[in-house]
This record gives structure tokens, C-alpha cells and sequence, in this order.
């Protein structure tokens, strides 16, 4: 046993498994402790717990730009940003980053941004570098500003954001000619992950799966069962507020699907594919972080894929908590290019 399965007191400031880098700067925002309550349930009032998922937005968003932006500036590339329309009469930002040398068509990279698919923004500083990070390994990579359930953005619950998404996927590919792209892979991280993964289902569901090369899913949050008694998922108790908490998770998937309809959709929460939802999916890449309570889930998905056949690499990204790997690139540079390296290589893989 580990963590906090280990001793209950544990923090990510004491469990010996931390890389001591995290640590540091984490302190520095008095995150290496155990967090503060939320003062909801998730069955408070929707309104409330939209309030909650936009307080948590300007809290928890200030922090990541500024640990965003501690990272350098990416040389050699540019960003450019373009609308295309929404499924609802929306509009949709994108964010096009393109290295500024490069010779022929590249593998394009569509991502998606996380934040429980209630808060956060693509161009929020570590997004923005994120996406720039890869583009300089020689690829095409594209930002979508989908809708949120909460936040600045919200409230719009599902399918809307998993609508955009899907739209911003289908247009990069329906434009790989003007986008000098060759082929495309869907990536996220956390929120960002789950979508990644649920609009590989809802394409394989309407027909246009063959536009999608392969999936890289980073910390996925896709079981939907954050406040349940799992002992098939022990790291949701072992690293519970390590960075993020069980209970905090619960709140903002609350508001993605706030009555539960769609609870057995996988379009809604990928975790509950069947295993007919499964077979003859494209490649995958399932990367965990050792001290995330979602890493367990993660796993399961990957273990899942392989069991139905798919072309699948589980990754733990060790001593890093809920996305640690992404959010700290300044604090763990080895770590942070250790990760876009492999992002960018799965990409180039599939061509």
C-alpha cells in the first residue's frame, strides 16, 4: 500500500514518492498540503456548483498561468487563430500552431484542453505553450475552444462541448490539404482526455472513424465514479487531494451531465464502453501520473483496449501528481520533454 491507503495523513508534501521538484513549487502556492473542503455536495443546487467550477477557474487558473508562464517562450513557431462554425450556431475558436520551417505535410495534432470539461480555456498560457512545445517537434497542432459546463465559458453542459470538439476534428480533416497536414491524432489531458476519448466513440458511432489516425490521452477522467467505494480503482483513495481531490472531481463532472442521463453513454463518459464499443478503435496511448487519484481508471481503459484488440501503450509518468508532467515543465524539464517527445513521436508513427 501507498499514500494515503498507507497513512491517511499522508499529503503530496510527504508522500516519499514525490519528486521533490513538484514539491517545491507546489509549496510555493500552498498546494503540497491537504486541500481545503469544498463546501458543496454534488447534490447542492446547480447553481451553486456552477458558481463553485467558476471560483475554482479563477483560483486554480491563476496559479497554472502562472506556472505556465515560467516556461520559456517557443522559438520557431507561429500561432495563428481561425473560427469555424458550431453545431448549435456557435462559433469555434482554434488556435493553429505551425513550426516556421518545415517541408511537406505534417501530422497534425487536434487537442484538448482539461479542466473536467467545466472550466479552463485554450488559451490559457500553459495551454498555449503546451501546444507550441509540440508544434516545434514538427507538427501541425490546433487548440479548440469548446464550450464548458462551468466557468467563463459555461454554462453549456453535454454533448455541447463534445460537439465542438468533434467539429474542430472533422474540420481539421475535411482542411488537411490548406493545413498542409497528412494525418491527424486527438490528444488532451484530464477533462481533455475523457473527450479525447469520447469523440473516438461518438465518431466511431456516426461513421467518419477512419479521419483519426490514433488517441493520446493524458490522465484521463472518465470513470464518473470519483465518490464511490472502488476497490478496483485504489489510487482514487491513495493520492485523494494530491493536487486534485475525489471530491472536487465529483462537483465538476456534476455539472457536465448535471441529471445523470447520460451516465452509460461512452460519448459522455468514456469509462463505460462496452467492449463491442472498444474493438476496432485506432491506436491508443494511455499516460497516467503515479500520484494522481485518476490513475487507476486510466489504467483499467488501457488494459481494456488491449483486451479488445487495439493497438494500445500504457505510460505512468512516475512522482507526478494529476498532470504534473504538463503543468510543471519549468520545475521538471526532463519530465515535460520526456512527455511532448512522446506525443509528438506517437503522431509521427501513425504516417
Amino acid at each position: 500500500m501507498y499514500g494515503r491507503l498507507l497513512d491517511p495523513d499522508c499529503t503530496l508534501g510527504t508522500d516519499p514518492r514525490s519528486d521533490p521538484r513538484m514539491v517545491k513549487a507546489f509549496a510555493a502556492f500552498g498546494l503540497d498540503g491537504r486541500l481545503p473542503a469544498a463546501p458543496l455536495s454534488v447534490d447542492s443546487p446547480l447553481e451553486d456548483r456552477i458558481a463553485f467550477a467558476t471560483m475554482s477557474e479563477e483560483g486554480m487558473g491563476a496559479i497554472l498561468d502562472a506556472l505556465g508562464g515560467q516556461l520559456p517562450v517557443v522559438e520557431g513557431v507561429t500561432t495563428t487563430t481561425t473560427t469555424i462554425a458550431g453545431p448549435d450556431g456557435n462559433d469555434i475558436p482554434l488556435f493553429v500552431s505551425t513550426p516556421d520551417e518545415r517541408q511537406g505535410p505534417l501530422p497534425a495534432v487536434v487537442h484538448l484542453h482539461g479542466g473536467g470539461m467545466a472550466i479552463g480555456s485554450a488559451a490559457d498560457t500553459g495551454y498555449m505553450r503546451i501546444r507550441e512545445s509540440l508544434a516545434a517537434t514538427g507538427l501541425v497542432v490546433i487548440g479548440v475552444e469548446f464550450r464548458n459546463s462551468g466557468g467563463r465559458l459555461g454554462p453549456h453542459p453535454f454533448p455541447a462541448g463534445l460537439n465542438d470538439c468533434a467539429a474542430a476534428v472533422r474540420w481539421v480533416a475535411a482542411n488537411r490539404a490548406a493545413l498542409g497536414v497528412e494525418h491527424l491524432v486527438v490528444s488532451g489531458e484530464s477533462g481533455g482526455g475523457n473527450l479525447t476519448l469520447t469523440v473516438t466513440h461518438k465518431a466511431k458511432r456516426e461513421g467518419w472513424l477512419h479521419e483519426i489516425a490514433g488517441l493520446y490521452a493524458q490522465c484521463p477522467y472518465i470513470s464518473n465514479r470519483w465518490l464511490d467505494q472502488c476497490d478496483d480503482l485504489p489510487s482514487l483513495e491513495e493520492n485523494d487531494e494530491y493536487f486534485v481531490s475525489r471530491h472536487q472531481l465529483a462537483l465538476l463532472g456534476s455539472i457536465y451531465n448535471p441529471d445523470g442521463s447520460h451516465a452509460d453513454d461512452p460519448t459522455c463518459w468514456a469509462a463505460v464502453a462496452t467492449d463491442g464499443d472498444l474493438e476496432g478503435l485506432p491506436p491508443h496511448v494511455i499516460s497516467v501520473n503515479e500520484l494522481d487519484p485518476l490513475r487507476d481508471e486510466g489504467l483499467a481503459y488501457y488494459r481494456r483496449l488491449v483486451r479488445a484488440g487495439v493497438p494500445a501503450v500504457g505510460r505512468v509518468v512516475a512522482g507526478t501528481c494529476h498532470g504534473g508532467d504538463l503543468l510543471l515543465g519549468a520545475h521538471l524539464p526532463e519530465v515535460y520533454a520526456a512527455s511532448i517527445r512522446d506525443v509528438s513521436g506517437f503522431a509521427k508513427s501513425l504516417g
